[in-house]
């Protein structure tokens, strides 16, 4: 329970349905509250990471959540997990030092709600973990396996960020408000007289106060964050940047020199600290090579037909892709149906068969494999 409206209906409809619920909040720190106080021997080499007012962990949802399970009479209890979370933090800070652009709320999902909160399930004698995704986990009807598959809702789908889920977790996972808009969720906690009911959603990356993620990542990094020459396609330097850090590929505002037209980062070296930048055209890709998968159907050796989504906020787009390799060392490799702009390593990319997500994993490199 994150004190958000959508996890606190998921509560109050499992309760509904005669099932006994126990609220669960996740301390990840709060304001004022330095995870490096929990992690000896880095106190003095990082700085320490205050969790932003408006994220989905701070002291206000805490409250929020146990006032909904005093309202719907249930227990609740709040679970320390401050010192691993710190492991999603550093991964951040990490993946930007290496020149990569990081999706931590898919790690979250990955390491702690469906890894770390199921360790504490069981200890606790628990069968589920349950959760306010808009996602859903239904039986295919010719096999009866379980399958993960977009919410109803495809504004609020969250299948993206859960596609790292173990396929044997699918079992415990319990997704009550995948199958409804967010607009009846809203209506139901209003029903339930919930307090949260007209509370607005999260936006932000709940450890990064006020989207400032530049200021997070120069206060931790190890590499360091230092200006460097900014290059056009042909090698030129045409500008100096504050570090290759602030930058993303495919951003095109702030990039700091004026062309007289659209200039987007189409590229970053961080060995030379290099950023450069080019015209749309230099962004698009004809696919893409990601590694760390994760399948809930048996990886396609063959090249299979599917839609991929290369960023959270990026509608499914025809691909095909195949599987190289065993264990650790798989490749998925997707060719896109048409190029697509801003291949960003780091990112996940997501495999779907209309609504049943496939598996994927994260990007290494844009290729032009076609």
């Amino acid at each position: 329970m994150s004190g958000g409206v959508d996890s606190s209906v998921a509560a109050a409809l499992l309760r509904e349905a005669g099932h006994e619920v126990v609220g669960v909040f996740m301390r990840l720190g709060s304001p004022g509250d330095a995870l490096d106080e929990l992690m000896p021997g880095e106190a003095c080499e990082r700085a320490p990471v205050r969790i932003g007012k408006q994220g989905c962990c701070s002291i206000g949802d805490a409250e929020d959540a146990r006032l909904v399970a005093a309202r719907l009479d249930i227990p609740f209890y709040v679970v320390n997990f401050k010192r691993e979370f710190g492991r999603i933090i550093d991964h951040f800070v990490a993946e930007y030092d290496a020149g990569r652009t990081p999706n931590p709320c898919v790690r979250c999902n990955d390491w702690l709600k469906f890894g770390r909160l199921h360790e504490y399930a069981a200890q606790v004698g628990a069968t589920a973990v349950a959760s306010g995704h808009y996602a859903r986990v239904e039986p295919d009807p010719a096999s009866g396996r379980l399958r993960l598959l977009r919410g109803v809702d495809r504004g609020k789908d969250q299948s993206y960020v859960l596609f790292g889920t173990p396929a044997d977790r699918l079992s415990e996972m319990l997704l009550p408000v995948g199958g409804m808009p967010k607009s009846e969720v809203r209506a139901l906690a209003e029903r339930f007289d919930l307090p949260v009911f007209d509370k607005p959603d999260s936006q932000e990356i709940c450890f990064v106060p006020n989207d400032d993620y530049a200021s997070l990542v120069a206060s931790r990094s190890t590499a360091g964050v230092r200006p460097g020459p900014i290059v056009d396609a042909s090698g030129e330097v045409v500008g100096e940047h504050p570090g290759h850090q602030h930058f993303t590929i495919g951003q095109r505002r702030r990039v700091g020199v004026a062309f007289g037209r659209p200039i987007y980062v189409v590229s970053k070296d961080p060995a030379s600290n290099t950023i450069t930048i080019g015209d749309r055209e230099d962004l698009l890709a004809p696919g893409c090579v990601a590694s760390q998968t994760n399948w809930f159907v048996e990886p396609p050796e063959d090249w299979r037909r599917c839609d991929v989504r290369i960023r959270y906020n990026a509608e499914p787009v025809p691909a095909e892709i195949r599987v190289e390799g065993e264990g650790e060392d798989r490749r998925l490799h997707a060719r896109f149906d048409e190029r697509q702009a801003a291949v960003a390593p780091g990112q996940a990319i997501v495999c779907y068969d209309d609504d049943v997500v496939l598996g994927g994993g994260w990007i290494d490199s844009a290729s032009n494999e076609t």
